[in-house]
């Protein structure tokens, strides 16, 4: 029998590690998960686990190419952001896989932004709000500040995705969808790099910046095949509906964090949406995304287990809880403050709110569930002003949640509202980038599968 064409997409988040075999039509014919125990770096700060993860990309492939049922034509990767490996002469990192979440220096992060502008200026012009060692480019002046031993050693720094393509091509450059993910590296408006990366040396320490379709012929055990250079995970996403609509939409992509996708946004941010958590990204094709974030599904999380201990349920019966659209109308007449009234939080009116005031756990769901989309409202507005857009597609965990979608709607009843869903889009995404490289197929039409939510009805039709 003849070996089916397919691609291999590493889909590396934080906590889980994928890998997919997708054939010519895009559906999985092959996957596989892991979890590593995190390492510690010098701090005993927890961090990836850099050689658990080599390890195991060199395993799976050495599997995967075992299989006579399939022929590897290519592989690419998608990797979470903000996330640096500092690459010697030899190609072996010199330092741990730094975690994000490590607090950064208050003194260190006052001396750069001061000597560009300040941090408000300083952000405008990277779309980069200010996070800390969240800004990749951040992590990389520590470096130099803290171990100038060690970074006078450095080769190269790469983002986790353009490391992952080294390990099998050898090649080192960068992709402008990890530059341009609130790195503080990139200036938005010159497009190129921001100046601080030359005047502070670093420019020498950058990679070569190829499109997010490269790719490079690779040989591993004797078999050929194309690498791709790796994308960053929340652009990957995107590129699906880039690829299957034309007409202007938003993406909420939706999980631990909410955000608002706009690619037909290319409006400079402003210093008012930098505060309100609005930054901007660089999809594959090198055009700014202007998006909002949330930390909605993991106040979500939270308060479902407050409900949950307080009316002494399983957390998990609220995975299928049914709208009920009586129940809502009623918590709209009774309940106060039920939202935001149009200002910036960064977290609903939920997690105030005594749970002896509600009957029944229903109905606090109910309520939590109303909170979060007032929320939610308020930051899409953020990114959706100014544009042409008539469609909000959703994806990720809220999707499947027919309370939020049909709150959503309701709340924005001059939009068509879907909830969207497709196996694996992140990963999905990193495959359509290199598409022409490895598919001797069109892309086809239904990748993504659609539900439409609207205000007047109880159940979404589906497409």
């Amino acid at each position: 029998m003849k070996a089916t064409p397919v691609i291999a997409i590493f889909d590396v988040g934080k906590t889980n590690k994928k890998l997919f075999l997708f054939d010519e039509n895009y559906q999985i014919v092959f996957e596989k998960s892991a979890r590593f125990t995190e390492a510690v770096d010098e701090d005993w700060y927890p961090c990836e686990n850099l050689e658990n993860l080599r390890q195991s990309v060199f395993d799976s492939l050495a599997e995967i190419f075992q299989l006579k049922e399939f022929k590897v034509v290519a592989v690419n990767f998608s990797a979470y952001g903000a996330s640096l490996v500092y690459v010697g002469e030899d190609g072996e990192p010199l330092t741990p896989l730094y975690n994000y979440l490590k607090p950064y220096p208050e003194e260190l992060s006052k001396q750069l932004y001061k000597k560009y502008g300040g941090e408000e200026k300083f952000s405008i012009e990277t779309a980069s709000p200010v996070l800390g060692s969240l800004n990749s480019g951040l992590q990389l002046y520590r470096f130099k500040h803290e171990k100038p031993e060690i970074f006078n050693r450095l080769k190269y720094v790469l983002h986790l995705p353009q490391y992952l393509s080294f390990l099998l091509t050898g090649q080192y450059y960068s992709d402008i969808t990890s530059i341009g993910c609130h790195t503080a590296l990139w200036d938005f408006k010159k497009n190129q790099y921001h100046k601080w990366i030359d005047n502070e040396g670093m420019a020498s320490k950058l990679a070569p910046i190829e499109p997010s379709n490269k790719v490079f012929a690779s040989v591993f055990n004797g078999n050929n095949y194309k690498a791709g250079i790796g994308l960053h995970d929340s652009s990957a996403a995107l590129i699906p509906y880039l690829v299957n609509f034309s007409e202007p939409f938003i993406l909420i992509s939706t999980g631990t964090w909410n955000i608002s996708l706009n690619p037909f946004n290319q409006l400079p941010l402003t210093a008012d949406e930098l505060k309100q958590d609005c930054l901007c990204y660089i999809q594959y094709e090198g055009k700014p995304v202007k998006a909002s974030r949330l930390f909605s599904g993991f106040e979500h999380e939270q308060q479902v287990k407050r409900i949950a201990e307080h009316f002494n349920q399983d957390a998990i019966k609220f995975r299928d809880i049914t709208y009920d659209a009586d129940m809502i109308s009623q918590l709209n007449k009774n309940q106060s403050p039920r939202s935001n009234s149009g200002n910036f939080s960064k977290e609903s009116a939920f997690a105030k709110r005594d749970l002896s005031d509600f009957k029944t756990d229903a109905e606090a769901y109910h309520q939590l569930i109303i909170d979060l989309v007032n929320l939610q409202v308020n930051s899409t507005r953020l990114v959706l002003k100014g544009t042409s857009v008539k469609r909000i597609f959703v994806d990720g965990g809220f999707s499947k949640n027919g309370v939020f979608m049909h709150l959503l709607a309701a709340t924005f009843p001059d939009l068509e509202v879907f909830a969207a869903s497709m196996a694996q889009a992140t990963a999905i995404g990193a495959a359509l980038a290199i598409h022409t490289e490895w598919n001797s197929k069109p892309i086809p039409n239904d990748i993504i599968t659609l539900k439409y939510y609207s205000q007047n009805q109880n159940t979404p039709t589906k497409l």
